[in-house]
């Protein structure tokens, strides 16, 4: 009996051990907009902050943020940094303020987020934290007339990768993973409670056309079209340099091929001399020989990256010019008219 029931107890925490996969991240709309106003103030300056919640099931509730003060890379400063971070939550652990973390967002510019700091930084929050998110808020992006906001986790298939660190052609087609199999987005839920929603619409203007409605018509994308042209510009040069590094990996290759061929072959050519006088043959393969050392494959997690910024220049410049065709075509039949 003891031991059914010491089963039954391994059964049920070894259910309880599975992970549910995170399909929302729901968060406050008080949160949303300390996030907004800390990117926008110190724009067109990075900063970061911290993420505080619960993790339920299938959802991750975002109920508060804070933000980390802008630092410069020193060691005393880091340690000032994480001091800072562990006396937040401890003040607001007292005030019975959700303290949990369950990521940290981070503000980007033109979408320029996928670099190898953000795939170290969540590293370090999954040996600790089961499951986390990063979320991105672009503010050149927003003042277009749509919220830049997204929630990004990493792929379960390339964390593993990333802990082998093993980015290697051969690896990546075992495992059927590609540039778009890095990131994986989460949808984002806003939620309010009843009283802010009461609240927000006695704020609603009597008028059906607010301010926001007409910045939405600016006809004037010159200057984000460019830096996004520059981006990828940029982008595309360094693609360019790290197809060089496999090009010139393959022709060392080759020439390293053809080196052990002609070695060989003249092993051959001495051991059937040896044999025809009556001597022991040589080994046709000597591990001491430079030319038996294989030649290290780059790794590809560097172009992974770049084609990912890439993708997403130009997915900014297809939208921006959609919308922006969509206004001229709206303007002129308001002047035929």
């Amino acid at each position: 009996m003891a031991n059914t029931m010491a089963r039954s107890f391994l059964q049920a925490v070894a259910t309880e051990e599975v992970a549910t996969p995170l399909r929302v991240v729901q968060i406050e709309g008080l949160v949303i907009l300390k996030i907004i106003k800390h990117c926008k103030e110190f724009s067109p300056a990075l900063v970061t902050g911290q993420l505080l919640g619960l993790d339920v099931g299938s959802v991750l509730e975002v109920t508060n943020c804070f933000p980390f003060p802008i630092q410069e890379e020193d060691e005393e400063i880091e340690a000032d940094g994480a001091n800072y971070q562990l006396e937040m939550m401890r003040c607001l652990r007292e005030v019975n303020v959700d303290n949990n973390t369950v990521g940290w967002y981070q503000s980007t510019m033109l979408g320029c987020f996928q670099t190898v700091e953000l795939i170290e930084t969540f590293m370090n929050y999954q040996e600790n934290i089961r499951r986390c998110v990063c979320i991105i808020y672009d503010p050149s992006r927003s003042n277009q007339g749509a919220l830049a906001l997204k929630a990004l986790k990493l792929s379960d298939s390339f964390m593993d990768l990333y802990r082998n660190n093993n980015f290697t052609g051969e690896k990546l087609r075992e495992k059927n993973l590609s540039w778009v199999d890095i990131f994986e987005e989460i949808p984002i839920k806003v939620s309010n409670s009843a009283l802010i929603g009461a609240f927000m619409t006695e704020l609603e203007p009597d008028t059906p056309v607010t301010q926001g409605d007409y910045d939405r018509l600016q006809l004037s994308t010159n200057p984000f079209l460019e830096r996004n042209m520059e981006f990828l510009i940029e982008c595309m040069d360094d693609l360019s340099m790290e197809q060089q590094k496999f090009q010139f990996y393959y022709r060392s290759q080759s020439r390293q091929q053809a080196q052990q061929q002609a070695w060989l072959q003249k092993r051959r050519d001495e051991n059937k001399a040896r044999k025809a006088a009556g001597e022991e043959p040589l080994p046709e393969e000597d591990p001491a020989n430079p030319i038996f050392k294989p030649i290290p494959e780059p790794p590809r997690l560097e172009s992974f990256l770049i084609t990912n910024r890439i993708a997403n220049y130009c997915n900014q410049i297809n939208g921006v010019t959609g919308q922006s065709f969509n206004r001229l075509y709206l303007t002129k039949a308001l002047h035929d008219n």
